[in-house]
């Protein structure tokens, strides 16, 4: 269907600290290599007069300068950003059946990382002893970390969001625990004994990271029920470190606060602690608006690869 009639658009008039009229009719003008385009798209055989005649095709009007073809990018095409928008429809236009098949010049072959096979072998290990996974936000309060699992200094080694939009992402966990205290909080309803875990990554400060900040993949299990469950942790514990050949580690009694007075323990690698597991404090369980016991088990699993 084709019309004379000549379109017109009513503009918008908005001030943010000067005036800018919207929608921006105007055209703008793009000049790039015609043989960087080639090259990235894995065409050999165009000059830059056949890629302007490949954009002409995709509404986009183009002449060449030398090497270099100019494009005329209108105000419909809002997804024309970059070059390498250009470069898309270049190929488009080709076809890209048409682009020839090469073998890459670096050759690779991808695996699993080691740290994710881990991951699902402690996930099988966890089901199979009747545990099951949840999976919680990554972000929560100041208070989760610190105070609320009586640690206040935790909060000096954590991540801080700048402008946090809730009160409940406010920081980056630095431990599992607090996500699955909230899941026993909000599903205390259900069939005693609760049996959860998660695996998962935490995030600490580190200054010697180019970002800042560390990501551990850490295990968390809890039981809540009538009683503290404190041997079904611990032998969750045996069960993980038999499963994964590891004869080397011990438990030391630990003074952390956050577990019940001579009821907390520290997980030893060698000579590393890299965990803890224990019968949490009842300030800690009244934090969380939970009336019943619960033991936990909380290690980093990378030392374990």
């Amino acid at each position: 269907y084709h019309t004379d009639e000549v379109c017109q658009s009513s503009g918008i008039n908005a001030e943010y600290g000067g005036s800018v009229m919207t929608p921006n009719m105007g055209y703008r003008t793009e000049v790039c290599s015609a043989k960087e385009m080639c090259l990235k798209s894995g065409i050999t055989d165009l000059s830059s007069e056949d890629v302007a005649n490949l954009l002409c095709r995709m509404y986009l009007p183009s002449k060449c300068i030398g090497d270099e073809v100019s494009v005329e990018v209108g105000p419909t095409r809002h997804d024309i950003l970059h070059q390498c928008d250009i470069e898309e429809d270049v190929a488009i236009a080709y076809g890209f059946n048409n682009i020839p098949k090469q073998i890459p010049d670096i050759y690779t072959i991808g695996t699993e990382q080691e740290v994710n096979k881990l991951t699902d072998s402690v996930r099988e290990e966890l089901a199979r002893a009747g545990f099951t996974e949840v999976l919680t936000f990554s972000l929560c309060s100041r208070d989760d970390i610190s105070s609320n699992l009586r640690i206040p200094k935790a909060i000096d080694n954590a991540v801080q969001i700048a402008n946090p939009k809730t009160y409940e992402f406010q920081v980056v966990r630095t431990q599992l625990l607090p996500g699955i205290l909230k899941t026993v909080s909000c599903n205390r309803k259900m069939p005693l004994p609760l049996k959860l875990f998660e695996v998962s990554d935490v995030v600490i400060q580190q200054e010697e990271a180019d970002t800042g900040c560390q990501n551990l993949r850490n295990v968390c299990a809890l039981y809540c029920g009538k009683t503290s469950g404190f041997e079904v942790v611990h032998g969750v514990l045996d069960r993980l470190m038999m499963a994964l050949n590891e004869k080397d580690y011990s438990i030391q009694q630990s003074g952390d606060p956050m577990f019940f007075s001579g009821r907390g323990a520290d997980v030893i690698l060698g000579s590393k602690k890299i965990g803890h597991l224990g019968i949490l404090h009842p300030e800690v369980l009244e934090k969380f608006e939970i009336s019943l016991p619960c033991s936990v088990l909380e290690i980093n699993l990378e030392p374990l690869i």
